[in-house]
């Protein structure tokens, strides 16, 4: 069996930075953002960062940036996605 290369070049995983900006109204919603963001599919790390603490920062494989970013606007508040890079 061959395989082209564009396709062995999908078969492999790559590892995202999705940086998300969430206006968090107390410490209860920090956590829920992060127990949202953690519950997705292929996440493998979540932290909060910036000055106020209002970004979450997850790092997965094959993540759904725009689904966690609906979801947590739909459970928390004001969310907005702030970045989605590729990690080498």
């Amino acid at each position: 069996m061959q395989f082209s290369l564009a396709h062995t070049i999908s078969m492999q995983h790559l590892q995202q930075k999705i940086v998300i900006r969430v206006q968090h109204k107390c410490k209860k919603c920090q956590s829920k953002s992060l127990m949202i963001a953690a519950m997705s599919t292929g996440v493998n790390s979540v932290s909060l960062e910036g000055e106020k603490k209002d970004k979450v920062v997850i790092i997965g494989e094959s993540v759904d940036a725009v689904g966690i970013t609906s979801l947590l606007r739909k459970k928390v508040g004001h969310a907005s996605l702030e970045l989605v890079d590729e990690i080498k």
